[in-house]
């Protein structure tokens, strides 16, 4: 994880603001540089007269056996790299040690001819296509290629890394992983639609003069910005494009009425071993942290509220990773004095913790002793993060901060809850019965795994059973397909800039390429419920399968009682042995921790924040 600044100027170089600077370096604590590039016109050349060029990365060291400090330079070419990103693998190759490294070689030799002579734009540009489309992983990155002058700016297809973009008051292009000043109409998110490209050769020249380009809030910019677009079919591709790892949705309606999923159904077995394997590269290898010791501390943790989706990960993560290495899961829970309020005023009200009585909280350490019960030799260290109304109201502003360029209710509600849990400060328990108490812990986890992207790749909103109702399956597929392309854009660029404020990593196994890829082009009927036929009762169990998770002859361990939402993935929950948490229903995170309508229940997630 890293954080990149990058601003091209006409008057010389432009840093980013004071806080702009401390915020980027709480993203990457390990390493942080600068570097400035100068260039001039060329004689005879009335456009612009020179340009100045800032780099800034700071770095949170997670792959390779040491850190790698970046901006990464090119003595001989002046072609320079800030790289925010995991490249698990270029071409199907899986990247060993460290990544961004070796993205700046292969980025050097596509402006390289193989003659080691100077490449041309176009073949160069071809090549950083190529390149670009064959790395698989989140990232998002800003480099300037110094044989022809061009700087190029993306982030991967699903937008998982943040990367916003915007011009100043006096035309300067600033490209930063968090807005750079206080205002949110400055900056908008970077989109996910391509690779995005300048060519500073024509700022030199005189019709550069008659080029203005506006972002959302009107601003100009002298700087014209190309875009190369992600493309899913050769067929309708322009000259230059990148090849889009996530195949278009699959459209198939079936005929008649598909068949009910079952433990048995080949979807849920191609489910596990397609997550086992996005795990598996996003848990291979992780360093020991500062402050690391076994049985004190974790590599990894997860963002856990009981919930289907983050418990099916760290049941999965038990199967990857060491025996002997614990995993932290970060519950978080808050104190909302409007709820409490109606708790004081109910005759039914008890005594219980206001965070203890929290939704989420309530999963959680059901689906912890689950955990402990299924996977008795693993530690899973529950940590309890409770958070008081007074220190939400504290953390107000900078949450805002982070999430910009949004600014709504909704998004401030869900962007505190994952400030909080991925600080990951609460409590634990120590020792057994009646002698258990508990002790403050912080995780020392850089690694935070998300269950981000479930919801929307097996529909688990309840929109989705509203659209099937409304118009069928093509709804539904209509629906899911509209979830999946806004990810990007309404979610995952929030999420990175929140979670990352305390130097660690989210990262998303739903959302791996070829997970999605699946996921996207099987039938919808092989990833939810909606409109299948019902399994016959009392069924006996299949040759193979655990007699514990048929259908016993009262129905009480059966299957017809799952729910459709994402069924794929609750059946999967019944086969690891997770019977309880295959059933527990969809509850959004801001509900769930209590950060929702804090102050009024008037208020909704769609209004704007002053």
């Amino acid at each position: 994880m890293c954080g990149i600044f990058f601003s091209l100027s006409t008057s010389g170089p432009v840093l980013p603001a004071e806080e702009t600077a401390t915020l980027l370096r709480n993203r990457g604590p390990d390493s942080l540089q600068t570097h400035n590039i100068q260039l001039e016109s060329p004689p005879g050349q009335d456009g612009v007269g020179k340009l100045s060029l800032t780099f800034i990365s700071t770095v949170l060291a997670l792959r390779g056996d040491h850190v790698h400090a970046q901006p990464l330079v090119d003595d001989a070419s002046k072609s320079v790299l800030c790289w925010n990103g995991e490249a698990w693998k270029i071409s199907n190759d899986p990247v060993q040690g460290n990544d961004t490294e070796l993205i700046f070689s292969l980025l050097l030799d596509s402006v390289k001819a193989h003659n080691g002579d100077t490449a041309s734009p176009r073949d160069s540009l071809g090549r950083i296509c190529t390149l670009v489309s064959n790395i698989s992983g989140p990232f998002s990155f800003v480099f300037y290629d110094g044989i022809n002058s061009r700087v190029y700016f993306s982030r991967d297809c699903l937008g998982r890394r943040s990367l916003l973009q915007g011009v100043d008051e006096e035309g300067n292009l600033r490209i930063c992983s968090i807005c750079d000043g206080i205002s949110s109409t400055h900056f908008e998110e970077v989109d996910t639609n391509g690779l995005h490209m300048i060519d500073l050769a024509h700022a030199f020249r005189d019709d550069s003069l008659d080029t203005t380009v506006l972002n959302h809030a009107g601003r100009a910019s002298p700087f014209s910005i190309t875009t190369i677009p992600w493309v899913s079919k050769d067929d309708t591709a322009p000259t230059y494009f990148l090849k889009n790892p996530i195949p278009p949705m699959n459209r198939e309606v079936p005929a008649g009425t598909p068949p009910a999923l079952d433990l048995d159904s080949p979807a849920v077995e191609t489910l596990r071993q397609k997550l086992w394997q996005s795990l598996e590269l996003r848990l291979r290898n992780v360093p020991e942290p500062p402050s690391y010791s076994k049985g004190h501390g974790s590599k990894v943790a997860v963002l856990f509220s009981g919930g289907l989706d983050c418990t099916v990960l760290a049941r999965l993560a038990h199967e990857v990773l060491p025996a002997d290495e614990s995993i932290d899961l970060l519950n978080v829970a808050f104190e909302n004095p409007r709820v409490a309020a109606a708790a004081a005023k109910s005759k039914t009200r008890s005594n219980e913790s206001v965070y203890e009585s929290c939704p989420d909280r309530m999963t959680g350490r059901a689906a912890h002793a689950e955990l402990q019960s299924v996977c008795p030799g693993r530690t899973w260290r529950f940590v309890a993060i409770d958070v008081p109304y007074s220190e939400t109201i504290d953390h107000r502003e900078r949450v805002k901060r982070l999430m910009r360029p949004h600014n709504t209710e909704m998004d401030l509600s869900i962007a505190c809850a994952l400030y909080f849990a991925s600080r990951g400060k609460g409590t634990v328990a120590q020792g057994t019965g009646d002698a258990t108490q508990t002790a403050p812990y912080s995780t020392s986890a850089r690694v935070l795994l998300s269950g981000l992207g479930a919801d929307e790749l097996f529909a688990g909103y309840g929109r989705h059973e509203v659209a099937f109702s409304r118009d069928g399956f093509k709804g539904l597929i209509d629906e899911i397909d509209l979830d999946v392309g806004r990810l990007g854009k309404r979610n995952l660029g929030r999420d990175d800039r929140v979670i990352s404020h305390w130097g660690r990593e989210a990262r998303f196994p739903y959302l791996d390429e070829d997970f999605v890829a699946w996921a996207v082009q099987a039938p919808v009927w092989e990833k939810c419920g909606f409109g299948t036929s019902t399994l016959v009762p009392n069924g006996d169990a299949s040759e193979g399968s655990d007699p514990a998770l048929s259908a016993s002859s009262g129905g009480e361990m059966g299957i017809n009682d799952i729910e459709p939402q994402k069924r794929v993935l609750r059946l999967l929950a019944l086969r690891l042995g997770m019977k309880n948490v295959a059933r527990e229903k969809k509850r959004a995170i801001q509900f769930g921790a209590r950060t929702a309508k804090m102050e009024s229940g008037k208020s909704k997630g769609t209004h704007v924040l002053t």
